[in-house]
């Protein structure tokens, strides 16, 4: 569903993304780790086409990441909401039906506010809502279309506990149903017991790639060693 091949992105010729690649497949849900500044977000803009790449190829279900038929196969949802400051939370899940073509829209909709407590706030203005309320409604805009890709940048920051619960949940689900999904997040607790991989980045590079337990056995660490004693250990200086 996903292959990149040796991106590399730079800022004023020093590489935040260095020569990395890896594929991920249908169903998958993997965990991009790496402390700050290790190249996770300038990844997923790269992959997304917020960011142009220096080299490489990204490909969407074998499809150039920047062509509109790979677009519409994936949804992009930021760290940071970007929410239009005059327009109720209805009216961002209807520009986003209108703009994917989403069929039953308004059922959909609907189904999402439930999820995420946002049915009294439908008619409220985005400026009006708190940073946690902007984030779910980010995250409804990121689910409407549907996707087979779904590329979540810190997805948890800001959510209440059962918000945080509805998502595990709901990456779950979407996992069940053959959709990829690609989260790069600092909370290694959030994700740890629903993660089929990880990668690992360090000063734009991959330094570790798999599932928990082959990065146990990879590390020599014991059996029962947690996602944060793991990434702890392989992002540690020598």
């Amino acid at each position: 569903m996903l292959t990149v091949e040796g991106l590399t992105k730079k800022f004023k010729k020093i590489p935040a993304v260095d020569d990395i690649s890896f594929s991920l497949h249908s169903g998958n849900i993997v965990g991009l780790l790496g402390p700050n500044g290790a190249g996770k977000s300038t990844t997923i803009k790269t992959i997304a086409g917020l960011l142009r790449k220096d080299d490489g190829n990204v490909f969407i279900d074998g499809i150039v990441h920047t062509f509109i038929e790979a677009k519409k196969k994936f949804s992009y949802i930021p760290e940071t909401p970007e929410l239009y400051d005059m327009l109720t939370v209805k009216e961002h899940l209807q520009f986003i039906a209108y703009a994917y073509d989403v069929k039953d829209w308004e059922e959909k909709t609907e189904e999402l506010f439930e999820r995420y407590e946002l049915t009294d706030k439908r008619n409220k203005l985005a400026k009006e809502l708190s940073k946690g309320m902007k984030q779910k409604v980010s995250i409804c805009c990121g689910l409407l279309p549907d996707p087979d890709l779904y590329l979540f940048d810190e997805p948890m920051i800001g959510l209440d506990p059962k918000a945080i619960r509805e998502t595990k949940n709901l990456f779950k689900e979407l996992s069940e149903r053959g959709k990829t999904i690609f989260i790069s997040t600092h909370l290694l607790d959030s994700i740890e017991n629903i993660c089929h991989r990880v990668l690992v980045m360090k000063n734009g590079k991959i330094i570790a790639d798999g599932d928990i337990n082959s990065l146990r056995t990879q590390l020599g660490n014991k059996e029962g060693s947690t996602l944060e004693e793991l990434f702890l250990e392989v992002t540690k200086d020598e």
